[in-house]
């Protein structure tokens, strides 16, 4: 059998005509290997270039191979993240004439390290959770999304920071399975053997001494599953709001908030009976809410307020006709960002006097009087506008607040 190169893309058989196919893969020669770190697999697997790219190389027999090369495309089709596939080499043979297993080639992720070698640095545990949260996330959307992985692990999950995002990346997908619509039988099948296989690969790197003393290996396979319920509670129960409560929106935003996750996309779908509100989480580092205000206003704030006035603009970037995310003929986040600080932002600020906000900055007194329209919505279980939000805060809270500042025994002469 003559070796074929199946790829989607023209191009890539050319450069893959250049690697040693008829050697077997763990006797690849250094010149054309990558040293890359990677994790811990029941197949050989080799990081090669090929011309200006870096691919990972996995042999495997030729059925898995191509349904493994299929089932990435899937992904891909569904904007899952996950590694790109490339090609699937088939009818290898050796100088002597013997057959050779197929391979599946993948191009590498960019600035990624397998889960597991990023536990091998004795990281905090701080930046664990994060990492797990992370993880959490994908395999949420990989059910929401019909696909149940059946072998995620420390060694088949990537990290990868992305503008100030940590996010997870699934490389194998040999076990998958993509149904119309997971059962909840086969999510916490799933679900359960992450937790295994988790804990199994965090107790092998405790007994290498690179796991930080202080992490549990079998709680911590605990928590993701902990992490995962609430996540995908949150996410996917259906909530119907009147018309004009977008409080209760803000409540939603509040609680993924509370779970340690941030709102990276926001779906509003008008109905007769309400609105229907869908969210998609993300999450990330220090001072990412910093850079994106910044980047989208100009407004330069301190880490939790640029938090604050995010989730304003992204629920009101939801109620504006011409934002329609990923349609070319929608507004752009920047445009609408502008008309945001333009017809709402500064016109609210400006409402409050002068002389009355003391020490506070623009973003901080924004922030107060978000804070104060929550608590009156919620006492009137309606949106409150923002016009009688100012008046109430102007009356009620900033003299009580400047009571506060006041000196409570004379100052010496």
């Amino acid at each position: 059998m003559a070796l074929q190169i199946s790829a989607t893309n023209p191009e890539h058989p050319v450069l893959l005509l250049e690697l040693p196919w008829d050697v077997p893969l763990e006797e690849w020669p250094e010149e054309v290997l990558v040293p890359l770190p990677r994790g811990i697999s029941r197949h050989v697997v080799r990081y090669a270039r090929a011309g200006d790219e870096v691919i990972a190389v996995k042999e495997l027999a030729e059925r898995p191979a191509l349904n493994e090369y299929d089932m990435l495309r899937d992904l891909d089709r569904l904007a899952i993240p996950s590694v790109d596939p490339l090609a699937v080499v088939t009818g290898r043979i050796d100088a002597d004439g013997n057959p050779l297993e197929s391979v599946l080639v993948t191009r590498h992720l960019g600035g990624s390290m397998p889960y597991r070698s990023m536990f091998e640095t004795t990281m905090r545990p701080a930046t664990m959770h994060r990492l797990m949260d992370a993880l959490a996330v994908l395999l949420v959307r990989l059910h929401l999304a019909g696909f149940a992985w059946g072998d995620c692990s420390l060694s088949n999950t990537l990290f990868r920071r992305d503008a100030g995002a940590y996010a997870a990346y699934l490389v194998d997908a040999e076990t998958g399975e993509l149904h119309p619509q997971l059962s909840n039988g086969q999510r916490e099948y799933d679900l359960d053997l992450a937790r295994v296989n988790i804990s199994g690969e965090l107790l092998d790197l405790e007994a290498s001494g690179a796991l930080h003393p202080s992490v549990d290996a079998i709680e911590f396979g605990m928590e993701i599953c902990e992490r995962y319920r609430s996540l995908w509670e949150e996410l996917t129960r259906t909530s119907v709001y009147p018309a004009g409560k977008y409080h209760y929106i803000e409540r939603r935003i509040r609680r993924l908030n509370d779970l340690g996750f941030d709102v990276a996309e926001m779906q509003i779908e008008h109905a007769n009976n309400g609105d229907t509100v869908t969210f998609v989480p993300k999450v990330v580092d220090a001072g990412h809410h910093q850079r994106q205000l910044l980047r989208l206003t100009g407004l330069d704030t301190e880490e939790n307020q640029a938090r604050r006035l995010l989730n304003d603009l992204e629920s009101w970037m939801a109620t504006q006709d011409d934002y329609a995310p990923g349609d070319p003929l929608g507004a752009r986040p920047e445009v609408l960002a502008h008309r945001w600080v333009r017809d709402v932002f500064r016109p609210t600020v400006r409402a409050v006097p002068v002389e009355l906000r003391g020490a506070m900055d623009p973003a901080e007194i924004y922030h107060e009087l978000l804070e104060h329209r929550w608590y009156m919505s919620e006492r009137a279980q309606h949106d409150i506008g923002l016009d009688k939000v100012v008046a109430d805060y102007i009356e009620n809270v900033l003299p009580k607040a400047r009571e506060t500042l006041l000196p409570t025994e004379p100052v010496a002469e």
